[in-house]
This record gives C-alpha cells, sequence and structure tokens, in this order.
C-alpha cells in the first residue's frame, strides 16, 4: 500500500535556475532588479555558496518620459434640464504604457455643479365646482324609451396657471373644463302592479307524509316599476295532502384522523397511512316500511405525504480487481477501488466509512535499461610540448597541446552507451599563464553584482579591461594550421589608464532591500 502525498527531490544538493530579472522599483532615476533561486536537495548545505540565495544589480528607471494625463475630455450634459441640484461630469485617459502606469497620479473622473436655470410652469386644474342639480326628479321610461336627466360641472385652468414669462412657456392644461353627466342614480317614474289570474293546485309535495299542494297568481297585468305599488293580497293559496313515508339511513359525520402510522419515518419500500370512520346512525334506516341503508364506506384511509422517509446509510459495495501492473520494469503501482452504493446513502443517511481506493506495489522482477550520459568535459590539461614533454615552453612562442577527456556514466542493465565516439579534444595551445605581456585598454568590464545583497552598504565594482597583446604569437600551430588557444592567464600590462583616470570604479546600489 502507498499514501498519495507531495514529491521531495532526494537526490545530491543542486541548485534551481536563477529566476528571471525583478522589474526596476525606480520609475525613473537609479534603482536595483533583483532575482533569487532556491537549493534542492537533502542536505542544502552542500550546494555551492549554500547561503547565495539573492542577487542584486543597478538598474535605471525607464519611465521618466511617460506621457501620463490626456487633456481633460468635454463636459457630458447636466444630469437635469433646468433649475438647481444637477451636475456634470468629464474624464480623461491615461496614454503611459503597461509598465509606466503609476506615471498618471490623481482621479481618472471629476464632477462639478451645473448652473441655475428658471424651469418653465406647466398649467394645472383647479378642482371642479360642485354638480349642478338635476334637470329632472325621476327618469321616464314611456314605451321604452328613457328619458335621463343631466347634471355638470366646471373648473378653471388656474392651479397654476402656465407661465408667460418662461422660454418655452408653460403648457397649457389638457382635457375639457366642462363635464356633463346623466343623473342615472335617479329613481324611474313609478308603475302600480295588478294581479293576473290563479294557476291550477301544484301536485303534493311530498310523495309520502304530509304535504302541501299550491296555486299562484302573479302581480303582472302590468307589474309593478319604479317604486309603483305592488298588487294588495297574497300571492299564493296553498292546502294539505298526506301519505306514510319510509325513513332512509344517513351517515354521521367523520371521526377525527388517526395519527399517521408509522409516525415519525416510513421505511423504504413501506408507507404511512392515517384513516377515519363514520355510521349509518343520522338517523338509521326505518324497517317498515323499508328505508334505504346509507351507500358508500364506513371507513377511509389516506396516504401521509408529509411523513419523510427513514434515513439509509450508506455501505460499500465490493473492491474491484486490482488494475494490471503499470509497466514492463522496475516496480510499479496497482488500484482496486469500490463504490459507496450498496445502497447509496439517501434521505439524511451517513456516508460509508473508510477508503473508496487502495494500492499496492506491483514488481516485474526485471530491472529497467540505464541509457548512458557524457560527463561534463575535463579542464584542459596543462599545455606542453606534443613531442618532448621536458621541454619548456610557458612564456614562449613556442606552440604546444593539450587535451580534455569526458567519461560514459551510468551504462546498466543493458541500456545503451553515449551517442558518439569520442572521449577525448586535442588543441594547439601557446601556455602564457603568468606570463608578462603587453596589453591594450579596451573599456571597462561589467558591473559585479552588488554586494551585500541588502543594506544602504550594498556596492557594485568594475575594472578597466587591459587586452592582452598576441600580436607575437601565430594564430595557427602545425602543419595543419590548426587555429591555436592562449592558456592560463598572463599578467598583462596596459601602463596608466589614457585618461588618467582610476583601473577600477565603485557605485553604491541604490535602493536595495533592508536587510533582514
Amino acid at each position: 500500500m502507498t499514501t498519495d502525498g507531495e514529491c521531495h527531490y532526494c537526490g545530491d544538493a543542486v541548485w534551481s535556475p536563477w529566476s528571471p530579472w525583478s522589474p526596476c522599483n525606480i520609475l525613473c532615476g537609479e534603482g536595483v532588479t533583483m532575482r533569487s533561486r532556491k537549493c534542492f536537495g537533502r542536505d542544502q548545505s552542500q550546494c555551492d555558496n549554500h547561503k547565495d540565495t539573492l542577487q542584486v544589480q543597478a538598474c535605471s528607471g525607464s519611465c521618466c518620459n511617460a506621457q501620463g494625463w490626456e487633456a481633460w475630455l468635454n463636459w457630458a450634459p447636466c444630469s437635469v434640464t433646468c433649475g438647481g441640484g444637477g451636475v456634470r461630469t468629464r474624464k480623461r485617459v491615461c496614454t503611459s504604457s503597461e509598465e509606466c502606469r503609476s506615471a498618471c497620479s490623481g482621479e481618472s473622473e471629476e464632477t462639478e455643479k451645473c448652473p441655475t436655470t428658471t424651469c418653465p410652469v406647466h398649467g394645472g386644474w383647479s378642482g371642479w365646482s360642485g354638480w349642478s342639480p338635476c334637470s329632472g326628479s325621476c327618469i321616464n321610461n314611456h314605451l321604452g324609451k328613457p328619458s335621463i336627466p343631466s347634471r355638470g360641472r366646471q373648473r378653471t385652468c388656474t392651479s397654476p396657471a402656465p407661465s408667460t414669462d418662461t422660454v418655452p412657456h408653460g403648457n397649457g392644461c389638457p382635457g375639457n373644463h366642462i363635464q356633463v353627466q346623466d343623473c342615472s342614480e335617479l329613481p324611474n317614474c313609478p308603475v302600480d302592479g295588478s294581479w293576473g289570474a290563479w294557476s291550477a293546485f301544484n301536485p303534493c309535495s311530498v310523495s309520502c307524509g304530509q304535504g302541501l299542494q299550491l296555486s299562484s297568481r302573479k302581480c303582472d297585468s302590468p307589474a309593478p316599476q319604479y317604486g309603483g305599488q305592488f298588487c294588495p293580497g297574497s300571492s299564493t293559496s296553498s292546502r294539505t295532502c298526506q301519505s306514510p313515508c319510509p325513513v332512509d339511513g344517513a351517515w354521521t359525520g367523520w371521526s377525527s384522523w388517526s395519527d399517521c402510522s408509522p409516525p415519525s419515518c416510513v421505511p423504504q419500500g413501506q408507507t404511512s397511512v392515517k384513516s377515519h370512520h363514520r355510521s349509518c346512525s343520522n338517523p338509521a334506516p326505518s324497517s317498515n316500511p323499508p328505508g334505504i341503508g346509507c351507500q358508500g364506506n364506513d371507513k377511509e384511509a389516506e396516504t401521509c405525504n408529509n411523513v419523510p422517509p427513514c434515513p439509509v446509510d450508506g455501505a460499500w459495495g465490493s473492491w474491484s480487481p486490482f488494475s494490471s501492473c503499470p509497466v514492463t520494469c522496475g516496480m510499479g503501482l496497482q488500484v482496486s477501488t469500490r463504490k459507496c452504493d450498496s445502497p447509496a446513502p439517501k434521505y439524511g443517511g451517513r456516508l460509508c466509512v473508510g477508503e473508496e481506493r487502495q494500492t499496492t506495489i506491483c514488481n516485474t522482477n526485471t530491472y529497467c535499461p540505464v541509457d548512458g550520459v557524457w560527463s561534463e568535459w575535463s579542464p584542459w590539461k596543462v599545455c606542453e610540448h606534443p613531442f618532448r614533454k621536458t621541454t619548456k615552453i610557458r612564456c614562449t612562442n613556442l606552440g604546444g597541446s593539450q587535451i580534455r577527456e569526458r567519461i560514459c556514466l551510468h551504462v546498466d542493465h543493458n541500456g545503451t552507451i553515449c551517442d558518439g565516439n569520442t572521449l577525448s579534444e586535442t588543441r594547439g595551445c601557446y601556455d602564457v599563464h603568468r606570463c608578462y605581456i603587453k596589453g591594450n585598454w579596451e573599456g571597462w568590464e561589467p558591473w559585479s553584482l552588488c554586494q551585500p545583497s541588502c543594506g544602504q552598504k550594498s556596492r557594485r565594482f568594475r575594472d578597466r579591461y587591459c587586452k592582452p597583446d598576441y600580436s607575437d604569437y601565430r594564430l595557427t600551430i602545425g602543419r595543419q594550421n590548426e587555429k591555436a588557444a592562449f592558456f592560463g592567464t598572463p599578467q598583462a600590462d596596459c601602463g596608466a589608464p589614457p585618461d588618467g583616470g582610476q583601473k577600477f570604479e565603485v557605485q553604491p546600489c541604490q535602493n536595495a532591500p533592508p536587510c533582514p
């Protein structure tokens, strides 16, 4: 079994590549730029200069000529068309490049109040006057053609009156200044009613027992209208009729519903129900003459939809077979999984406890081939006479030769050997190590890194470059005219600098970070 987690480098200590140089920390003027690296490995102290994790060098900000803000754009229209309290805004655009964006200081938008102007006054109606009296006291509906009295009222455009001293003038009042309406609420003029003829008696009102027979007449010759007097006397005449009746049964009211069963939750595959009942005793059916019994059931049941399902706890299914070994040599990792679906958790039930994935290591019992890699070239060996090793050629014009070597490392278990077959290289050379040679001044060598890398005492250095003059040497060596290399570091002498200046310079590193 294995546990997944973060990988760590467990080999010999090695430096990471340097990070890119940071942007200059000053927009315009002298500043510094920095880069860092990290040591990886079991023992980080084995890295060369293991505390050398930060480098700082001087730089100049490139944003001295940043244009900054453009001119303000025109004012936008005022937020109101007249009166006071309005505002207007204008904007400006930053034209500096992305790295010089901070050259634009201040806001990109400003707001000010608008000048106050006089608004026109639009006319408004006064309230309506009271309604005039109706032109009549009742509605005459003679022969189906009603004649309805009317009434009227007035208003004036003075609340307020429209302004005439503003530009533009105020609008007049919309609509009419007079209203007329019918007095439809008035009563119609009254018509008194008169009886029609009596009808024949109706059948008895019941099929058994004591009932009534009725005869009626209508007040429709004519019918009274609009407050006219109704016909005097009764509109109906009655007489009794009788025969014995059976008594049919009737249900009592339903009892209250019982509690739901089961009451708290419903197990899977079951249903929670409630019931109520009634009896045929309100009244009970008669026996002579026989009455009809009650129709329908004396008991009803209903599903309790508000009772929740009982929680179902999850349980693991079977483990799957382990996957095949993913490698053909060395050791690999096989995986087996299972699902929480036997059953899956439902209705708030608990999830399965434990892991859903297990692993095992598989061993192919076969070593993986290891291909060879070339070692780094060794340093060039001493430059010496190609035939007579005892002949001294240092600080002479006699050409020599020197070699460097490499080896093919780590080949194992039938791995392929390194590409190519060059184990050594030879070149022609002159041994000029610590030899006195005339030289010529050629500018300055590059600035060193800032030392120390933090604090106000951080400095950088550079030397004038004294280039050795090899004009007394042939540029090729031997019969094959092999290009000559100059081995070692000569003691070049360029004399005093031509401008009377110094042979080296020191500068402070501006804006270096404070030391921790």
